[in-house]
């Protein structure tokens, strides 16, 4: 019933769409996000905001009450759980990256596999744990249980059960604290940069971390500022930049996904197909672009490219979709 009103809704924007923008004060960007932007009409988009510097330079959507409505990121929210992740590094509750799961999750130490699980790999989607069916979600402490199909760091698979596993070990990290997952982030990381989520899906009263938030275009670029600037906000210091630089490092395994982000590089997709890099050496003096992104399911995507000084939020309902063409039209208009 939720499925069927959201695609009633999202038709009902689509339907006799008049985009309208925000004014850029330079023609040449102006026309070529408005390029992009009609790209992403044409595929069935719903708003494109483009943030450069620390500043809103261009916004188009819909309708106008699609401005104002919050959008479900689906996949693209999992990369909170990164971020909450370097957040809780610098805070000492996890030593590193590197610190083994079963650390904390006790029940693993037994298994020949689970036990050599570090967070790295549970982030990474190469932990080995059976990733489990997209869409379909555990509770934290379900998601312990599924198994460990191959030797940590040797196999790349995309779904939801590392991330509520993480969840399931944050819990455990937090409990001395009195906070759940949920006040963590906020308190570290959302109310800082003054981020309001609209919506967030739980279960058992906690947050789904592999799908679930749901916020407006304008909300989703805080985050992205947030990620452009290395962690600082309005000049202060958030999380610790070269933690979040970890966040977008490949794996051998899949040099196209670092630990909750997406990247510019060839590698593995969510479904096994071969995800093809942005590239960019063209527009960024023969080096590629310094590109992550975030991704969710009807092509969501949060784009933040340091080396162009550019976070951008892209809301759509499903339809095709090429993310090289759609960069290459808001950075070259071709």
């Amino acid at each position: 019933m939720r499925r069927l009103f959201f695609i009633l809704f999202v038709t009902s924007l689509l339907a006799g769409t008049v985009a309208h923008s925000q004014t850029v004060t330079n023609l040449a960007d102006k026309q070529r996000y408005e390029l992009a932007a009609e790209y992403s009409r044409s595929h069935n988009g719903v708003a494109v905001l483009v943030m450069k510097g620390d500043k809103i330079v261009f916004e188009d959507y819909s309708t106008d009450d699609a401005e104002k409505m919050p959008w479900f990121l689906a996949s693209g929210t999992k990369s909170f759980a990164g971020v909450i992740c370097a957040a809780a590094i610098e805070d000492k509750l996890i030593k590193s990256f590197d610190e083994k799961a079963s650390d904390t999750i006790t029940e693993w130490k037994s298994d020949p596999r689970k036990s050599k699980i570090t967070i790295r790999q549970l982030l990474s989607l190469t932990s080995g744990i059976d990733a489990g069916q997209i869409g379909i979600v555990p509770t934290y402490f379900e998601a312990i249980s599924s198994r460990a199909s191959y030797e940590p760091g040797t196999h790349f698979e995309y779904g939801p059960v590392p991330f509520q596993i993480f969840g399931e070990l944050m819990t455990r990290k937090l409990k001395s604290k009195n906070e759940t997952v949920m006040s963590y982030l906020k308190r570290r990381i959302l109310d800082p940069i003054g981020l309001t989520v609209a919506f967030w899906r739980k279960k058992n009263d906690q947050i789904l971390l592999p799908q679930g938030a749901s916020l407006t275009a304008r909300e989703w670029a805080k985050f992205g500022l947030l990620l452009k600037n290395n962690g600082k906000w309005n000049g202060k210091q958030i999380v610790d930049g070269k933690l979040l630089d970890e966040l977008t490092v490949g794996s051998k395994v899949n040099p196209a996904y670092g630990m909750t982000f997406w990247l510019n590089a060839k590698g593995t997709g969510p479904s096994g197909n071969e995800r093809m890099n942005v590239g960019g050496e063209v527009l960024n003096g023969g080096k590629p672009l310094d590109l992550f992104m975030a991704a969710g399911a009807g092509n969501q995507r949060l784009y933040v490219i340091r080396n162009q000084d550019l976070a951008v939020v892209r809301f759509g309902m499903f339809g095709g979709w090429d993310d090289r063409e759609f960069i290459s039209k808001l950075l070259t208009g071709k």
